[in-house]
């Protein structure tokens, strides 16, 4: 479609700013007489069929289906209709008079670096849409602010803000963070500072990420200690993987969790270990301080 008008561009680049009222004109020699003459051009929706003469005035004729020429010309074919590209939709059919208009289907956006439609940036976990993409720009994200969090990757979804406990009749055990919601817990009826940490547990894995060979080796360990035998995780790829974990994490013990964190050690994922672990710290430093109970 591109080369299309760039060649209709280049055959009549001296054809801007003529109309009905003012129609093209060029001359030409004609072949009989040797005499120069000066021809009409033919409006847009048509081709020059034959040049002019002296005697006889220049003949024009109708672009036929699946072609076109927008501007007044003297080409002696009608231009092709383009077709759209990858990822594109047609917003406009083609006429004798333009071609077909194109634009990127939902989704995607122009991008000029690649000269093709790319598909809309997803905005990760602790982060989320400021604008949703169009046709021509892609998605611009932003860190969540404070009292917000994402725990997802998403084109269009902005950060959502954190429960607030207290509302709830509760106390904040876990303060919110740009990635997970707040962890309410009840000073009346405690429970250990793991099973308030599973809570969190699935978006951590979504907004720290990890080695997909790693990850296996966590779930796996992780599926073993639960008394699967053939876990299957060595063929997962890392959706299968999150949804493991997800499905594990709210019937996980105590004891387990705090396995994860070992988990995490042995399979050289220290850095997440510690995250995790501090994480913990805090829920318990609340528990003990706050709800006036020593954990052991």
């Amino acid at each position: 479609m591109v080369f299309a008008v760039l060649l209709l561009l280049l055959v009549a680049s001296d054809l801007h700013g003529y109309s009905i009222d003012n129609p093209l004109t060029y001359e030409r020699k004609d072949f009989v007489t040797g005499k120069p003459v000066k021809c009409s051009g033919c409006q847009p929706g048509f081709y020059l069929r034959a040049h002019c003469t002296t005697t006889q005035a220049s003949q024009c004729a109708p672009c036929p289906t699946g072609t076109f020429t927008e501007l007044w010309n003297y080409i002696g074919k009608c231009l092709r209709c383009g077709v759209c590209g990858i990822n594109q939709v047609m917003t406009k059919q083609c006429t004798a008079f333009s071609n077909c208009q194109c634009e990127c289907k939902g989704g995607f956006f122009f991008n000029p670096v690649y000269n093709m439609c790319t598909r809309h940036i997803e905005c990760p976990s602790g982060q989320g849409v400021l604008t949703e993409g169009t046709a021509n720009k892609n998605t611009v994200c932003q860190t969540c602010p404070d009292g917000t969090f994402s725990n997802i990757s998403s084109a269009q979804r902005n950060c959502t803000k954190h429960r607030s406990c207290s509302d709830a009749g509760l106390k904040t055990v876990l303060r919110g963070s740009s990635w997970h919601d707040s962890v309410c817990g009840n000073c009346d009826e405690l429970k250990d500072g793991a099973d308030y940490l599973k809570e969190i547990l699935p978006d951590f894995f979504i907004h720290h990420k990890m080695n997909i060979k790693r990850k296996r080796r966590v779930v796996h360990k992780l599926l073993s200690e639960s008394g699967e035998k053939n876990t299957g995780t060595s063929q997962m790829d890392v959706s299968q993987l999150q949804r493991k974990i997800e499905e594990w994490a709210p019937s996980s013990t105590p004891n387990q969790v705090h396995k994860l964190i070992e988990i995490l050690s042995k399979v050289g994922a220290d850095s997440n270990a510690e995250k995790l672990k501090s994480k913990l710290n805090r829920i318990n430093r609340f528990l003990t301080e706050d709800c006036s109970v020593t954990m052991e």
